[in-house]
């Protein structure tokens, strides 16, 4: 493997999403991934509809390029397998309530007496200390809870629950990556490792990066619709006549003259972000009045020629053909055994020096179980024996 990260060794506790999405960014950039799973507890999103040729298709995705051992992590056997593993993997990713990993005798302390190197990240819903952190949770109780839900919506109908999960991902996932090459380059320097505590609540609380700034300088509560970019201006979505939707972010007056022109009212441009939020909803009006005169399509030629910060809502199916995102490679084809390749979503991160081309899709509990123990020196007696104990699958 070549990459950028090809130095990095990563043992992967994680399951579900955030843990997953972040490993597979790292695997995708070269790390050596190697997904550590129970061999009766199952990851969830093996099952989760819809399924390519018996597989579920996310896991496919989100598991691509790592490599898979099952180890039941309450047999001390398997216990001393996770121990002369970070003797040379040097990061842990894992996503268990606090102290969970403790009690199974692979936490950060038990570990990092071996390997002091040992960069350990831990990805939960409200971090390793605080009230809330044994506390179960999902991505909408982060958003809720971090104060994102209460300006996100419309005044009438209430929040939205979001298309993607975004605390998972942005919150879990992004913010972990970040912390773990961190923690990385630090030790580079010092030689030591760390624990890195993320918090999807936490990093969710961070993402107020504008509105949050305003609130706790000046002590501007935002509402849903009452902020220039969260509904309360011109700055938003307008159905056409057929029932489709444009979004608008004509901010800049050079922009908004564009587009007022484009629709037929040049008028329009100069009421723009100056006026009070029941006029911007006036404003709102007239212009939702003018889409609706023709269809999708029709408004979709007026403004491809136009650069006004103005684009067509495109659904998955539509994104997925965009000339745009054609031409930056975001669609790949992974390889899968015994069949033909499956098109997911490529690495989004672009590098001068490139990147290999993706090895396989998600593989199958413990595929790589008997090679992992056979590069440990493990004999095929040995394993055997393991298995039967049922230690290994």
């Amino acid at each position: 493997m070549s990459g950028p990260l090809s130095s990095l060794k990563v043992l992967d506790f994680s399951t579900l999403l955030p843990g997953p999405f972040a490993s597979l960014l790292l695997a995708d950039m070269g790390a050596e991934v190697l997904r550590v799973e129970s061999p009766s507890r199952m990851d969830l999103v093996r099952v989760l509809p819809p399924h390519d040729q018996g597989v579920a298709a996310s896991h496919a995705y989100l598991n691509r390029n790592k490599r898979g051992i099952a180890l039941d992590l309450k047999k001390p056997e398997a216990v001393e397998l996770v121990k002369q593993l970070v003797q040379d993997y040097d990061i842990v990713l894992e996503q268990f309530r606090p102290g969970v990993m403790d009690k199974l005798g692979v936490g950060y302390e038990a570990l990092r007496a071996i390997n002091p190197k040992l960069i350990y990240v831990s990805i939960t819903g409200y971090g390793q200390t605080g009230p809330y952190k044994d506390r179960a949770g999902h991505d909408i109780n982060y958003l809720a809870l971090a104060g994102l839900a209460s300006y996100t919506g419309r005044r009438d109908t209430g929040p939205l629950p979001l298309g993607i999960q975004a605390a998972d991902i942005a919150g879990g996932s992004l913010h972990g990556v970040i912390g773990l090459l961190a923690a990385v380059v630090q030790r580079q320097v010092t030689g030591q490792g760390q624990q890195v505590d993320i918090s999807m609540t936490d990093c969710a609380f961070s993402l107020h990066a504008m509105s949050g700034a305003g609130y706790l300088a000046c002590g501007v509560e935002p509402e849903m619709e009452n902020q220039a970019l969260n509904g309360g201006s011109f700055y938003d979505y307008y159905r056409t006549r057929d029932g489709r939707w444009f979004s608008v972010g004509s901010l800049e007056p050079q922009f908004m003259q564009q587009f007022c022109a484009a629709i037929g009212r040049p008028e329009l441009s100069a009421r723009g972000l100056s006026m009070k939020p029941e006029d911007q909803q006036a404003l709102k009006r007239e212009i939702q009045m003018e889409f609706e005169r023709r269809d999708f399509a029709e408004w979709r030629e007026v403004f491809a020629a136009l650069d006004a910060c103005v684009e067509p809502m495109l659904n998955l199916a539509e994104a997925v053909e965009h000339p745009q995102l054609q031409a930056r490679d975001l669609i790949a084809e992974v390889p899968r055994e015994g069949a033909a390749p499956q098109r997911q979503i490529a690495c989004p991160i672009k590098f001068s020096g490139g990147l290999d081309a993706p090895r396989h899709i998600g593989v199958k509990v413990g595929a790589h179980t008997d090679q992992v123990l056979a590069e440990l020196g493990y004999s095929d007696e040995r394993i055997a024996e393991l298995r039967a104990g049922k230690v290994v699958a």
